[in-house]
């Protein structure tokens, strides 16, 4: 009797041991598929850099441990292949990142390239190297000039591996910084406007874009200082601006050293409310620590929402937590949600044109019309590979601007989205 149990034991035990191993091989091989290899040129000492690097390495760990990527009939895994272009760091040249890009494709033998580079120059230079391989490309991150998207409308057919899921300067400015500083004129008054800027391609448009059309809704622009790239005092402007008696000031800047820039305001006191449209400093979780609460009352755009907490969607606050589970802070500014969509964006038109075919992707990104991704819905202008704004994350991609109030960082704008009140410094005169 005890041996017939014993033989019965050793027999479920071993059908358990061959059921199991048969559920990890059906498992393994699901995830067993040559992998896809996502390329990402990316500044990786910047934030616009390493934050989209964390964000496309989450976005693919998930997508990963759900199976990963149907192609046709096979499940195949991302793989991501990351290097560092340095394009954001000063004195380095356009050359240095398209070399990058080039390693990628030809070394790493990259299926897309997903991130940068980062710099406007660097990624418009990138385009013919994309052509050339027939590479399709989604940019997520720097690079808000409205050239890139022009360049593709007006030469489709070279230019049509080239996709931006992220904003762009021309859309920010009309669609987001004028009507939040017209906001901020409705509420307190306030019409008398200084600018302060970095020297890149976008800052400089973006400058002059603010300037024309907030003089036409009635500010006053009092001045404007251009700053070269990685400058660490900011006195000079700061002074010129309290002398002008400036209400506002708008910073456009993607450098690290707009903390400094932060703390002078604070330490002189000087009586104008800090809007930071690009202020790459400002947006990171540690600036409050950083600058011991110096930068409070700061205003800043991180271009796509889910960079900062907001309920823009329900995928927004799960992005929000993942992120921080991950990585143990909130998500960092911008290139952060729109690096992490961009790989879901990605997978998706890939399944549906079932093919890693560069032509076949590029028509399914087209069609793409994804409901309640993180920062509302995602849609590209068929015609230059824009992906298609809003104000209302039901309807396009929505941005966020937030302010600095209490070590929390407040959406305040757009007004669908907000969680709070723009709020003054209050040594300001109301």
């Amino acid at each position: 009797m005890k041996r017939r149990g014993f033989i019965l034991f050793v027999g479920v035990s071993f059908l358990i041991v061959a059921l199991l191993s048969i559920q990890s091989i059906s498992t393994k091989a699901s995830a067993q598929g040559k992998p896809i290899v996502i390329g990402s040129p990316l500044s990786t000492a910047f934030l616009y850099g390493w934050d989209a690097e964390r964000a496309i390495k989450l976005a693919v760990e998930e997508i990963n441990a759900k199976g990963g990527v149907q192609v046709g009939k096979e499940k195949r895994p991302f793989k991501v292949e990351v290097m560092d272009t340095r394009d954001l760091e000063p004195g380095v040249p356009v050359s240095d990142a398209l070399l990058v890009v080039e390693k990628l494709i030809l070394e790493k033998n990259a299926d897309f390239i997903v991130g940068g580079p980062v710099r406007s120059e660097a990624a418009l230079a990138a385009m013919d190297l994309l052509s050339k391989y027939k590479k399709v490309s989604i940019l997520t991150t720097g690079v808000l000039t409205p050239a890139y998207h022009k360049r593709v409308a007006e030469e489709y057919e070279k230019f049509k591996y080239c996709f931006r899921i992220s904003g762009e300067v021309g859309w920010m400015v009309v669609g987001e910084f004028i009507p939040c500083l017209m906001d901020i004129k409705a509420k307190y008054g306030l019409n008398r406007l200084f600018i302060m800027i970095q020297d890149v391609a976008h800052a400089r448009a973006g400058g002059d874009i603010v300037a024309k059309l907030a003089s036409e809704k009635g500010w006053q622009v009092l001045g404007k200082e251009i700053y070269p790239t990685g400058t660490t005092d900011y006195s000079v402007g700061l002074l010129k601006a309290k002398r002008e008696n400036a209400q506002v000031i708008l910073i456009w800047m993607d450098m690290p050293e707009t903390s400094i820039l932060l703390k002078q305001w604070y330490d002189m006191k000087v009586p104008a409310l800090p809007f930071g449209t690009i202020i790459s400093a400002a947006e990171q979780p540690g600036f409050w620590k950083a600058t011991e609460g110096k930068g409070e009352y700061c205003l800043a755009s991180v271009v796509n929402a889910g960079n900062a907490p907001s309920k823009a969607t329900p995928w927004t606050m799960r992005f929000v937590e993942a992120y921080q589970k991950k990585y143990g802070l909130e998500p960092e500014g911008y290139g952060t949600s729109s690096s992490y969509m961009a790989v879901y964006v990605l997978k998706d038109a890939i399944e549906r044109a079932g093919s890693l075919g560069s032509d076949a992707v590029v028509t399914a990104l087209e069609k793409t019309d994804m409901m309640g991704g993180v920062y509302g819905r995602i849609r590209f202008n068929p015609k230059n590979h824009q992906v298609i704004p809003s104000v209302d994350p039901n309807e396009g991609a929505v941005g966020t601007i937030f302010q600095w109030q209490a070590a929390k960082r407040i959406t305040v704008f757009p007004p669908k989205i907000a969680v709070g009140e723009i709020k003054l410094p209050p040594w300001m005169k109301k």
